[in-house]
């Protein structure tokens, strides 16, 4: 049986399995969904070994210091609990938007991000990986934020279709990633909000900045962007909170440095979106994505 023929099988059995699931979340109420995802957020935990592994690594790297062993154990379950609740809500997006995404969702310090808007120049939204993005980006489209996205196409096209579907649905466009570049700056002429996620290791040009203590390569197109295009950076994130409602908290446009030296500007800037993420996930560990190989890529180590 040759490689290619059991990649399709596996991809096929995956596909099938979401869509499967996709169907069910959609036919239960919020709180069976809620449930259902987080009895396979638990299994997943047990049997994932890799994931889970990865996990404990991670956020033993970031809290050792801080955390016992058991602490950080449980920290590691409560982000396979939280992604589960995530999905649960994600999935059933257009169960929500029907019933009316406010009983669920409420906002801090919006004005940040519709003062931003209202100047007409774009705005660059950082956010990340965290909690549930989605449906973030389908409550801000709602509240007349002209939001869109660049994202890595999946390795499925059936995938793919799936997500692109769900984020056109929700009135926010998908730019994959590649050749996005022009899209990107027309639209952010035309005064468009594009989200941002570099919170994660990609093949992407990026610098090494501090996150947790060690080297993280970083993406460093928003920050030179922000600047060379005087674009505002403002930082906005949803958290899940201990009743199954979600708070949207936006910060303040970062304050950037703008010098004669573009590249030690790159440096500075990337490293204080990094900050930003940094702080965030220290206030809400669990809802960041702990299994992702965050600081894999690592500085080349030069003879002494």
């Amino acid at each position: 049986m040759n490689k290619r023929f059991v990649k399709k099988i596996k991809n096929d059995i995956i596909y099938y399995s979401i869509v499967v699931l996709i169907s069910l979340l959609r036919a239960l109420n919020r709180r069976a969904s809620i449930l259902l995802m987080r009895g396979i957020g638990r299994l997943a935990w047990h049997l994932a070994l890799h994931e889970r592994k990865k996990s404990l690594k991670h956020l033993t790297g970031a809290f050792g210091k801080e955390l016992s062993k058991k602490e950080i154990i449980q920290l590691s379950k409560g982000v396979f609990d939280n992604i589960a609740v995530c999905v649960a809500d994600a999935v059933r997006l257009p169960n929500l938007v029907s019933q009316g995404l406010d009983r669920i969702v409420t906002v801090e310090n919006f004005e940040y991000l519709t003062d931003a808007v209202a100047e007409g120049n774009g705005v660059l939204l950082q956010t990340g990986h965290f909690s549930n993005w989605e449906l973030m980006g389908t409550w801000l489209v709602q509240k007349g934020i002209p939001l869109r996205v660049i994202a890595k196409r999946s390795y499925d096209p059936r995938l793919d279709a799936i997500i692109v579907g769900y984020r056109n649905k929700a009135g926010y466009s998908n730019t994959a990633r590649g050749n996005a570049l022009k899209t990107m700056v027309d639209g952010l002429k035309n005064g468009c909000v594009y989200g941002m996620l570099f919170d994660l290791d990609t093949k992407v040009k990026g610098v090494f900045v501090d996150f947790f203590g060690k080297p993280a390569h970083t993406a460093v197109i928003p920050a030179m962007m922000a600047v060379q295009h005087d674009i505002p950076i403002v930082p906005v994130f949803i958290r899940l909170n201990d009743d199954y409602t979600y708070t949207i908290e936006c910060q303040p446009p970062l304050s950037l440095q703008r010098t004669d030296e573009p590249y030690a500007d790159a440096q500075v800037n990337t490293q204080r979106c990094s900050d930003v993420y940094e702080s965030m996930i220290r206030r809400y560990p669990r809802q960041w994505i702990w299994m992702h190989s965050r600081w894999k890529k690592q500085p080349t180590r030069t003879a002494a």
